[in-house]
């Protein structure tokens, strides 16, 4: 059984609404029968699965609709038509920063973290340390999270997710920051969790890095889902797509 299946997903916003064009105006034109609100499709119409252990490296310019995608496999954002099965608790790092407040300090964020991550505190208690550590943050723990650097974020966020063992990792661009030794342990980390049976998502800018650690890939190009398959065929002809740009 796959962990991640998607089946002509697609995501749809509404523009054109008050926000924009204002309230009287969308009431009159109600009343006149001429309103006719705008819709933007950020995604349309993916499909794939990933079994146990896969690494989907998804590629694509911005605004492709990969971050939108991630949010929907998350359970943030509900597909607009589509289906999509999801098996398994999820760890997702989405945007920098996203789950921890500025106000607590790095260790209260730790354990703010796990809770809403769905672990107990007592499992909390004894994966601190293996956190803090990998983190590279043991002189930092009772510093205000507000008061680190991007890539101190970063590494903390990114710890959190990997050592409380998730059955699904999602990624978004997350080691793109922070130093090239510790991206280099972020992707030893990344490949152990996968052969310990983590499937995981992978978004990325760099094409080297998709080669390296991708078992699939998925190109997307304005919500359009390009290709999905082998990551040396993908990798492939979406490198000759930006050469040809």
């Amino acid at each position: 059984m796959s962990k991640i299946e998607l089946n002509n997903v697609s995501v749809s916003y509404i523009t054109g609404d008050f926000s924009t064009v204002g309230l009287k105006d969308v009431v009159i034109q109600k009343i006149k029968r001429q309103y006719k609100p705008k819709e933007f499709t950020a995604v349309k119409n993916v499909s794939f699965s990933l079994e146990e252990g896969e690494l989907l490296g998804i590629v694509g310019s911005n605004g492709a609709g990969k971050s939108t995608l991630l949010k929907v496999i998350s359970g943030i954002m509900r597909p607009t038509t589509g289906t999509m099965a999801v098996r398994g608790n999820i760890a997702s790092l989405l945007e920098l920063g996203t789950g921890f407040d500025g106000d607590l300090t790095v260790r209260e964020n730790t354990f703010l973290r796990g809770a809403m991550l769905g672990y107990t505190r007592e499992f909390m208690n004894r994966t601190y340390d293996s956190i803090i550590e990998f983190a590279e943050l043991r002189e930092f723990e009772d510093r205000l999270f507000s008061h680190l650097s991007s890539g101190m974020k970063s590494r903390l966020a990114f710890s959190i997710a990997c050592l409380v063992h998730p059955e699904i990792l999602i990624l978004d661009e997350v080691l793109s920051v922070g130093d090239g030794a510790f991206r280099k342990k972020s992707e030893a980390k990344m490949l152990e969790i996968i052969k310990g049976g983590a499937t995981t998502l992978l978004v990325s800018h760099s094409l080297d890095q998709i080669r390296r650690m991708a078992t699939k890939v998925l190109w997307l190009d304005k919500g359009q889902q390009i290709a999905f398959g082998e990551t040396k065929e993908i990798c492939d002809r979406y490198a000759e797509f930006l050469n040809g740009k």
